[in-house]
C-alpha cells in the first residue's frame, strides 16, 4: 500500500541529495538559462554589415553613390579600398571581408551614355545563409542606387532598364550546397565532443574504480600522466577524420582545395587543445556523471558561438568575443579555409596562434590542478 510518509521520506531524501550534488544543480539551472541568454540574444541568421571591400578604378560620383547605397542597405559595410583584385582575393581567403565590389574605370561614363554598365561582386559563399540575404539586397539598389544622380538629362535612365547590372560571383562555393559548409565544420563538433567526452570520463573512472590511488602512488609526473592520456586520444581522433575526410569526399563530393597535410597538422593542435579541457573537466569531477555534464555544458556554447550552426557576423560584438575562447571557433576557420579556399599556412596563421595559446593554457590550468590532488 502507498503510504504518505515513505513517500515524503523518498522526496525529502532526493531534495537532500540535489543539495549536495551543488554542480548537477547548478548544471540543471545554469543550461536553460544559458540557452535561453543564446538564443534570444546572440544568435541571428540574418547577418548585418557585413564587412566589404571596395576595388574601384572610376572615382566618379556614381561610383561613390553605389557603395553608399550598399552600406544604406544594412547589409554591407565598407572596410577596406584594396588598390588591385590581388589584394582584394586575399581578404577574401583570410576571411577579413565577406564581399569585393569592383568597380570599372567606364562605369561613369557608360550610365551617362546608357550603354550597358556592370559592375561585379564577388561573394565568400562558404557560408549561404550568411550571404543569401545581403545578395538578394542587390536587385533593389540596381534599380534605385543612383536615382539622387540621374536628375536633369539623365533622368530617363531612371526609365526602363536598371542603369547598370550587378553581376555576383560566388566563390568557393558557387552552387551554395550547404554540405560544403557543414561537413567540413562537422568534423571540429565531433571532434570537440568525443575528445572532451573521452578524456574527462577516462580520469574519473579510474577515481571511481579506485585505481587512481595507484597512479599517485607511483613516481609519474603530472605531465607524463597527462601526455599519456591525451597521446592515444590523438590516434584515435585521427581515425575519425580520415572516416568523416572520406565519406565528405565520395559521400558528399566536398573539395579538399588545400594541403592535407596543413589540415593534419593543424588537427594536432585542435585535438590536444579539447583533450586537454577534457582533462581538466577530469580534475574538477567527482563522478563521470559530473564529467559528462562538464562536457554538455561546454559542447553547448562551442557549437552555437563558432559559427557552425549560425553564421558568426550576425553575432552581436559581445557573442564574437566569448566565442574567440572556443577552439571549435578558430578551426572551423581553418579547415573551411583549407578545404574550400586552398588556404596556406600565412593564411590560416591568424587562426592557428589562437589554438596554441588555448593548448598552453589549459595545459598550465591542468598540470596546476592535478599537482594539488598528489598532496
Amino acid at each position: 500500500m502507498f503510504t504518505l510518509h515513505r513517500f515524503l521520506a523518498v522526496l525529502m531524501k532526493e531534495f537532500v541529495q540535489m543539495r549536495r550534488d551543488r554542480l548537477t544543480f547548478a548544471m540543471m539551472i545554469g543550461v536553460p538559462v544559458m540557452q535561453l541568454v543564446l538564443f534570444g540574444y546572440a544568435i541571428n541568421t540574418d547577418p548585418r554589415a557585413l564587412p566589404a571591400a571596395v576595388v574601384t578604378a572610376d572615382p566618379g560620383v556614381f561610383s561613390r553613390s553605389l557603395t553608399r547605397a550598399l552600406e544604406n542597405t544594412g547589409y554591407f559595410r565598407m572596410v577596406a579600398t584594396p588598390a588591385t583584385v590581388e589584394e582584394a582575393d586575399h581578404l577574401l581567403v583570410l576571411g577579413k571581408v565577406q564581399f569585393v565590389l569592383q568597380i570599372p574605370e567606364d562605369f561613369s561614363r557608360r550610365v551617362q551614355r546608357g550603354d550597358a554598365a556592370m559592375v561585379l561582386v564577388e561573394a565568400d559563399a562558404t557560408d549561404p545563409a550568411a550571404t543569401s540575404n545581403a545578395l538578394a539586397a542587390l536587385q533593389q539598389v540596381a534599380a534605385t542606387g543612383l536615382d539622387h544622380d540621374l536628375t536633369g538629362p539623365l533622368a530617363a535612365r531612371k526609365v526602363g532598364p536598371t542603369p547598370f547590372e550587378i553581376r555576383v560571383q560566388r566563390r568557393y562555393n558557387p552552387e551554395g550546397i550547404t554540405q560544403y559548409n557543414i561537413v567540413p565544420g562537422l568534423m571540429g563538433v565531433v571532434l570537440t565532443m568525443t575528445m572532451i567526452m573521452m578524456t574527462s570520463i577516462a580520469m574519473t573512472r579510474e577515481r571511481e574504480r579506485g585505481t587512481m590511488e595507484n597512479l599517485l602512488a607511483t613516481p609519474v609526473r603530472p605531465l607524463e600522466v597527462m601526455l599519456g592520456k591525451i597521446v592515444p586520444y590523438i590516434v584515435v581522433g585521427y581515425v575519425q577524420v580520415i572516416v568523416i575526410l572520406t565519406a565528405a569526399r565520395f559521400l558528399f563530393g566536398v573539395p579538399m582545395v588545400g594541403s592535407l597535410l596543413l589540415l593534419s597538422g593543424v588537427l594536432i593542435l585542435f585535438i590536444a587543445a579539447n583533450l586537454a579541457i577534457g582533462f581538466t573537466f577530469s580534475t574538477l569531477a567527482r563522478s563521470q556523471m559530473q564529467a559528462m555534464q562538464m562536457t554538455m555544458f561546454f559542447f553547448l556554447p562551442s557549437i552555437l558561438l563558432s559559427g557552425f550552426m549560425f553564421p558568426y557576423r550576425g553575432m552581436p560584438g559581445w557573442a564574437q568575443v566569448l566565442g574567440e575562447v572556443f577552439p571549435l571557433t578558430h578551426f572551423l576557420r581553418v579547415v573551411r579555409g583549407i578545404m574550400l579556399k586552398g588556404a596556406g599556412l600565412g593564411d590560416v596563421a591568424q587562426s592557428v596562434w589562437p589554438l596554441a595559446l588555448i593548448l598552453a593554457v589549459v595545459s598550465l590550468a591542468a598540470l596546476k590542478r592535478y599537482q594539488r590532488t598528489l598532496d
